[in-house]
């Protein structure tokens, strides 16, 4: 059907000609993007304009105005109508009775309506008050009625808007960078809006009015074409959520992709990210160029008058070779010449970085367009240039974005462009995968005192997670890449070795800190013979923590740190020859030993709950920070003891973070044996429930009385759980290589109230005992090792292990 069929059927029906009309070409598979939503608002002005004239008969001086996004011309499906009936002073009750025979109708089919109706005088005083108005009438657009009163206001607006534009850009400015704060960066978020976050629709827009002053412009490739691939997203969104939203939400990501014929929900998201990023950068370029201008319309008539009249010359102020700082940025020497220096790209960043600067627009796109691929391998000079620029702190995050706006970074980093814009579906992360990459070097930056080669850990944080993008084990294949980017870019092989080696283990502390037992040699054994010299572990242990601040809030912490720590520390000794002994029973505190003997004469738990916390390390003026509350528990050796502590705990809503079980001899002439739980736990919420709590919950436990399961599954079923959204399946593996003392078995799942619960009553059904638990939580997963034996105390033969991880994964998937 044509889009003059769909206007004929709207005028011989009327509303429910429109209506149906709308239906149609909504529903035409075969167009989309701009020209539907051209197709949608001629319709909607075809319709609007014969129902102003049948209702205006012979009244004057009246017109009909779209403004704002249907001014534009960008009616998504969803889309409000957004009207100014425009009048010169008309009799207003006959004005009135004309905007009741336009609003109507709109209202009657259920369209979303924002509407007023003004004189000319009225419309600009209302837009001089109110920012948001005046930007909407920019894009006034005539309808239907008297073209010369539409005409007029169109004239007036745009005049009062540059006349304005000292006064109201900043005020835009302020509007922008307020709604950036408030709903954060569309190029990062995992359910972005499309239209309200920072680089999105409203940006576009603003960008637009900036235009429209005359006093800077937004830099204009790729610009168009971002604002059409985020407009094509909201109306895909809009036609499979049948709602009228901006915000791109997980559940419905793969239909949005479907809808507009991408390969998946990650393909979706990457697009609106590189959108995003080129709005953003636009914005960043533009209000900076606002600044200058304006500064320099404050400050040129009084050095006029100092002057004589004279225009004065720019001040430029050398920065390095061929780079010199001007009027607040960082552009390229009169001298330079980048078709013969292929080091000035990196020379040039540095210096920015170094003097906080961002660089010009100018010199960006010069150098894109004139500067020659570096020589492979590179001169030491580009090596030193990338090193200088990682370390330079927060300016690299800008500096680095102008590189990349223009293609720079993915030619001296090929392998850059599978990283680029790519999402990370993981709550834990906060940022894409090259944005996590340079927050890294931002957070290493803050370490390199605290190493003998600086240089290494900078380069260490850009690559760690460059295998990112490419299939299976991302260490594994950025290992892999690190070495090759490593050679090209001119470190010997000893160097290329080690940053290799950083990449592949880059999660290597942190994941054995927090899930493998530290007092079993084995452990030690296999970080250090990973590692394998002083120099690498002090590297290593750097960019754990820095990867682990760039991540997120959730994914570092004193308790984290000091378990990382306590690591380094003992692989160190290892390194230097002090062989880790075989761990014996460790003896009871006297603390213990008493809750021991009370369990023993009691016949029932005891427990004590005791705050941790670790001073600070930086700052001496600060507060020591919470690692967690102690809980040791002495209870009479019986069955059911790990789940029944686990499921207490989990009805008060602790989570565990460590927990060790062991047998406790008790002193001659005491009869009887005593379990001794010592674990760490945290509040979810709220304070701590009082002792005196637990243990009565406890004893109910033990003896069968507190249905745990039952008062579990009332609370999971009231969980708030996210429509649409599929954890993936539950592992469950062995590793034989990891201790001699005991079985570790690992548990990736999904967290949920009481899943350590369930795992030790499935562990229970199977007959073995728990030696210790090291229990990890980085946003909805949850990672925990179990260190268990028969009941001999020995650890499991391969086949017995091996079925005992497969019965415990199949409980979990069920």
């Amino acid at each position: 059907m044509t889009s003059t069929d769909v206007r004929k059927d709207a005028e011989d029906s009327g509303p429910s000609g429109y209506a149906a009309a709308r239906l149609r070409l909504l529903t035409e598979g075969a167009r989309s993007g701009p020209p539907r939503r051209a197709a949608l608002a001629e319709l909607t002005d075809d319709w609007l304009a014969g129902l102003f004239t049948a209702g205006a008969g012979e009244l004057r001086g009246v017109s009909l105005v779209a403004v704002g996004g249907y001014g534009r011309g960008e009616l998504s499906p969803r889309s409000d109508l957004d009207l100014l009936l425009l009048h010169d002073g008309a009799d207003p009750a006959a004005v009135a009775a004309l905007a009741d025979r336009l609003w109507y109708p709109v209202w009657d089919l259920g369209l979303a309506l924002d509407h007023s109706v003004r004189t000319p005088a009225e419309a600009r005083r209302t837009a001089a008050e109110d920012l948001k108005v005046q930007l909407g009438l920019l894009d006034a657009r005539h309808l239907a009625g008297d073209l010369g009163v539409t005409a007029g206001l169109r004239t007036a607006v745009l005049a009062d808007w540059r006349n304005q534009a000292p006064k109201r850009l900043p005020e835009l400015q302020e509007l922008c960078a307020e709604r950036a704060e408030r709903q954060g960066e569309l190029q990062y978020l995992l359910e972005p809006d499309l239209k309200e976050a920072r680089g999105g629709l409203r940006d576009a827009t603003a960008l637009r009015a900036v235009a429209a002053s005359w006093l800077a412009d937004a830099p204009r490739e790729g610009l168009d074409d971002a604002r059409r691939r985020l407009l094509d997203v909201r109306d895909a969104l809009h036609l499979t959520t049948g709602r009228a939203t901006d915000r791109l939400s997980l559940q419905e990501q793969d239909q949005v992709a479907a809808e507009l014929d991408l390969l998946d929900a990650d393909t979706l998201l990457r697009q609106v990210y590189e959108a995003a990023r080129v709005i953003s950068y636009a914005s960043d370029v533009t209000w900076r160029e606002v600044g200058r201008v304006l500064r320099s319309r404050s400050v040129r008539p009084r050095l006029r008058a100092m002057l004589g009249g004279g225009k004065p010359a720019a001040e430029r102020s050398p920065l390095a070779e061929g780079v010199v700082e001007q009027d607040g940025e960082v552009v390229l020497a009169r001298a330079a010449r980048p078709d013969r220096d292929p080091v000035l790209p990196l020379r040039a960043a540095a210096a920015a970085a170094q003097a906080g600067l961002p660089l010009s627009l100018h010199a960006v796109r010069r150098l894109a367009g004139t500067v020659r691929p570096l020589p492979t391998p590179w001169p030491a000079e580009a090596r030193e240039q990338l090193v200088t620029l990682l370390g330079s702190g927060r300016p690299t995050v800008e500096v680095w974005e102008a590189l990349e706006a223009e293609g720079l970074i993915s030619r001296l980093l090929p392998d850059w462009e599978r990283v680029r814009c790519r999402p990370q579906r993981n709550a834990v992360h906060v940022w894409t995968v090259d944005r996590h990459l340079i927050e890294t070097a931002v957070r290493a930056s803050e370490f390199t005192r605290r190493v003998s080669r600086p240089d290494l850990l900078l380069v260490a944080a850009l690559l760690h997670d460059i295998g990112k993008g490419w299939p299976g084990d991302h260490s594994v294949a950025g290992e892999i890449i690190a070495r090759d980017v490593a050679a090209r870019i001119g470190f010997d092989r000893a160097d290329t070795a080690v940053l290799s080696t950083l990449v592949r283990h880059h999660l290597l502390l942190v994941e054995t800190a927090t899930r493998r037992d530290l007092d079993d040699p084995a452990t030690l054994r296999l970080v250090a013979d990973a590692v394998g010299t002083q120099s690498t572990l002090e590297l290593l242990h750097a960019l754990t923590e820095a990867d682990a601040l760039a991540t997120g809030p959730a994914a570092w912490s004193s308790w984290r740190g000091s378990l990382v720590a306590d690591l380094v520390r003992r692989v160190s000794a290892v390194l230097a020859g002090e062989a880790p002994e075989e761990p014996e029973p460790a003896a009871a505190t006297a603390e213990q030993e008493r809750l021991a003997l009370e369990a023993a004469a009691t016949g029932g738990p005891v427990l004590a709950l005791r705050a941790q916390t670790e001073p600070p390390a930086e700052e001496p003026s600060g507060e020591p920070e919470p690692l967690g509350v102690e809980l040791v528990i002495a209870v009479p050796d019986q069955p059911g003891v790990l789940p029944a502590v686990a499921g207490v705990l989990a009805m008060h809503r602790l989570t565990v973070r460590t927990a060790e079980l062991r047998a406790l001899d008790l002193p001659d002439g005491v009869d009887g044996s005593v379990l001794l739980l010592a674990w760490r736990v945290a509040a979810e919420y709220g304070s701590l429930p009082q002792a005196a709590r637990l243990r009565a919950d406890l004893v109910r436990a033990l003896d069968g009385s507190l249905d745990i399961a039952g008062r579990l599954a009332e609370r999971d079923a009231a969980y708030p759980r996210r429509r649409g959204v599929v954890a993936p399946p539950p592992r469950v593996t062995v590793h034989p290589a990891a201790s001699r003392l005991a079985t570790v078995i690992e548990v990736r799942a999904q967290d949920a109230p009481g899943l350590l619960f369930r795992i030790g009553r499935a562990l229970e059904d199977a007959a073995v005992r728990v030696r210790s638990a090291h229990v990890s939580t980085l946003g909805a997963n949850a990672v925990d090792a179990f260190y268990v034996t028969g009941p001999e105390g020995a650890p499991l033969p391969g086949g017995e292990a091996t079925s005992v991880a497969r019965k415990l994964e199949e409980m979990l998937r069920g």
